[in-house]
C-alpha cells in the first residue's frame, strides 16, 4: 500500500458535535434532547456489558437468543419505532449479572 492509498481515520467527537450543533439549530436541539431518555438507556447497556466484560455472543448465549437480537436490542433505543419490553430488559441485565431498576426523578 503506498502513502497516498494508506487508511487515515477521520476523527470524530459526536458529543463535541452534538453540542455545537445544539447551540446553532434549535430544531436539533428540541430533536436531541427529544432522545435524552434513549440515550441515558442505550448508555447503561452498553456499560452493564462492558463492565460484565462480555461481547455481544456472550450476552445472546446467556440470554437464549442470538447476537443479532442482542445488537437489534442495543440499536434499537435510538429508534422511536421500536423499543425493547422490560422482560427483554430484565433479561439482558441478568445475562450481565446486573438488576434492572427503573426509576423515576422530579424534572
Amino acid at each position: 500500500m503506498t502513502d497516498t492509498n494508506k487508511f487515515r481515520p477521520v476523527a470524530f467527537d459526536p458529543s463535541g458535535y452534538a453540542t455545537k450543533r445544539r447551540k446553532k439549530d434549535a430544531q436539533f436541539a428540541i430533536a436531541y434532547d427529544a432522545l435524552e431518555d434513549e440515550f441515558a438507556a442505550l448508555s447503561a447497556l452498553l456499560k452493564a456489558r462492558a463492565d460484565a466484560g462480555l461481547t455481544q455472543a456472550e450476552v445472546a448465549t446467556r440470554m437464549g437468543v442470538s447476537q443479532p437480537v442482542v445488537a437489534r436490542i442495543e440499536s434499537s433505543l435510538g429508534k422511536k419505532d421500536h423499543s425493547p419490553s422490560l422482560n427483554t430488559l430484565r433479561r439482558y441485565a441478568d445475562a450481565c449479572g446486573m438488576k434492572l431498576v427503573i426509576q423515576m426523578v422530579a424534572q
